[in-house]
């Protein structure tokens, strides 16, 4: 059951572009924030005039996207989502504004900007978004008989990209389709950011490129797979050049993102102004302690907790369990569960760091294994329900434990887990009975 990590789904359509939105009129007045969830709270827009960096974050309303945004705009950055909307609403983009809002509220800080574009991250109007995000500046003369001149400096300080498709049983169904989106947009997508002079550059990756390595009993490493020669210490402090080296890519899925890193990993090393970090995802799970933002895809879910959560609410009427034979203490498999608010900080923490090569990779995961039917009892517990399962075989694709070393996230990025598996099971059936709620 490798139920997959859940990034942001963009589709093959590619919308028309649309002019940047605000989340609703507002007053400047210092009352307290009113989440009004259809009109929404006023957020500064961008303005031409205005020299303020932003983070551009592609996917941003999808659910580790949406949280991301939050956890930016707490921080204080200015954000720009790209969305099509193909696998989020738009009412999300509200409920950001809100909340951020409400957390800036009373700090005398001013809110940051917020800004929402719909359209694909593939699409040609990108190259339009991106020049609308410049301004003119003067480059001085580097000698005495040139005069300087008016060039375009971005405003956008990095990119966060969570525009794939995310699916294992999906894309062995549609390896096409996922190459096209996965690989050859993100290539054409870093071409024309670099043609921007943009390139901070944050890629949402996933545990899936440790392949059958998942296997090896032990917590994974970053140096597990490299993409270029790299040196580390190992547990014996022995130095150790671990190579270039991959095995056991269970699905097409697995393969886009092994090939995305290594594509990002080239262009850095061949130029090292850029500055690249895959952050490899894990299990994401829970949601916003608000209980505002949650895992809402518009098709069928596949990731574990959107699956157990139509059970609970009568949508589904039991939980397949994909394998009860696996090498773990019940049988079921091993997840490095991790709640998603943790994961959005650790893109926070991954945009302003200083890292030293132009090219890294981090595990975001809590470092804790938990079998599916543990995940099972958490929200069983949170909800008070039973929660019917069906145990079935084996999935191709599957592997039968997962977890993650964040050693180098946390000794590089200054980043960690906060959240438990109960608490990611607590806010997550907060999410639920909210929507419960409010379709009553």
């Amino acid at each position: 059951m490798a139920y997959p990590s859940s990034h942001t789904s963009s589709e093959e359509h590619s919308p028309a572009s649309s002019p940047p939105t605000t989340p609703g009129n507002g007053s400047e007045s210092g009352d307290a924030p009113h989440l009004d969830l259809d009109g929404g709270l006023y957020l500064p827009p961008m303005s031409s005039g205005s020299s303020s960096s932003v983070i551009l974050v592609i996917g941003g309303l999808g659910f580790i996207g949406s949280h991301t945004s939050l956890e930016l705009l707490k921080a204080g950055y200015n954000v720009v989502i790209v969305d099509n909307l193909s696998n989020s609403f738009q009412t999300v983009f509200t409920r950001i504004g809100a909340l951020a809002a409400k957390h800036h509220h009373g700090t005398g800080r001013a809110i940051p900007a917020l800004c929402f574009h719909k359209l694909d991250y593939r699409s040609k109007s990108m190259r339009h978004l991106l020049e609308m995000y410049s301004v003119p500046v003067l480059q001085p003369s580097t000698t005495q008989v040139q005069s300087p001149r008016l060039v375009r400096q971005s405003r956008i300080a990095g990119v966060i990209h969570f525009a794939a498709f995310k699916s294992v049983s999906e894309s062995i169904a549609r390896p096409v389709q996922y190459y096209q989106n996965n690989v050859c947009g993100l290539v054409d997508f870093v071409e024309l950011l670099g043609k921007h002079n943009i390139r901070n550059f944050v890629f949402s990756s996933s545990a899936t490129v440790y392949g059958t390595k998942a296997d090896l009993g032990r917590p994974l490493r970053e140096e597990d797979v490299v993409h270029h020669p790299e040196s580390y210490v190992d547990d014996s402090g022995s130095q150790v050049m671990a190579e270039p080296l991959v095995s056991g890519l269970q699905s097409p899925y697995a393969r886009t993102k092994y090939f995305c890193e290594a594509i990002l990993a080239d262009i850095a090393y061949s130029d090292p102004a850029w500055r690249i970090v895959c952050l490899r995802y894990f299990n994401p799970i829970g949601c916003d302690q608000s209980g505002l933002l949650g895992e809402d895809p518009k098709g069928v879910p596949t990731n574990l907790f959107p699956v157990i959560t139509q059970v609970l609410t009568g949508a589904r009427k039991e939980l397949d369990i994909f394998g009860t034979d696996w090498d773990t203490r019940d049988g079921t498999p091993v997840r490095d569960f991790i709640h998603v608010s943790d994961v959005a900080r650790g893109h926070v923490a991954a945009i302003a760091a200083q890292v030293d090569a132009p090219f890294r990779t981090f595990n975001l995961g809590s470092g804790t294994g938990t079998t599916v039917t543990e995940a099972v009892r958490s929200l069983e517990a949170a909800s008070g329900r039973p929660i019917p399962v069906n145990c079935d075989g084996r999935r191709a694709g599957d592997v039968g434990s997962c977890v993650a070393s964040n050693e180098r996230a946390f000794r590089e990025l200054g980043w960690s887990t906060k959240e438990s598996i109960s608490q990611c099971a607590r806010d997550l059936w907060n999410f639920v009975s909210r929507s419960e709620s409010k379709a009553a």
